[in-house]
């Protein structure tokens, strides 16, 4: 019998990505309050503060029900489209992840959001229903993860250099 369990779902069957999703979004949320304590700005920190909530929100969904709604939708994405039109001069093409401290956590959320969306996706996969609505949140907020990233170098006085691939060229 298992005395100390850090959570009741750890044991579920390895097929059920439920728990794996909670698991990547608690990530990404202690991630954001991470990011957040490093952040000075009185305005982007309560800014970060609800993004994490609803992040937080979201981490039960593929067990109960979805709670965000088109609103938080629309909201995360005038967020994303105020940073990358006020910085969208510095990035023309693919940058190298780097940069001051709130750049480089910005970048591993970003990452990580991504991560989140092949998780939901191979949910779906599974034969299971998942709205667009989850995809389009977690793809967007990738996105103003990486325009905040930009925004946090800018900040710093730090220039993005470009990532020419030996790959895709």
């Amino acid at each position: 019998m298992r005395k100390h369990i850090a959570y009741p779902f750890l044991y579920d069957d390895l097929k059920d990505l439920k728990c794996d999703f909670e698991i990547l979004t608690d990530e990404v949320s202690s991630m954001i309050g991470l990011l957040r304590g490093f952040v000075k700005d009185e305005a982007l920190r309560d800014e970060l503060e609800k993004v994490c909530e609803i992040v937080y929100h979201l981490n039960p969904t593929l067990r109960t029900f979805l709670s965000l709604n088109e609103e938080d939708l629309n909201w995360i994405n005038e967020r994303y489209m105020f940073y990358k039109n006020e910085y969208k001069d510095l990035v023309k093409k693919f940058v190298i992840p780097q940069g001051g401290v709130c750049a480089c956590y910005a970048h591993v959320i970003r990452s990580k959001c991504k991560a989140v969306v092949r998780m939901i996706y191979r949910h779906k996969e599974n034969g299971h229903e998942v709205q667009n609505l989850l995809f389009n949140f977690f793809n967007l907020l990738s996105g103003y993860f990486f325009s905040l990233a930009i925004k946090f170098n800018h900040d710093e006085g730090i220039c993005e250099k470009e990532f020419i691939s030996k790959n895709y060229s």
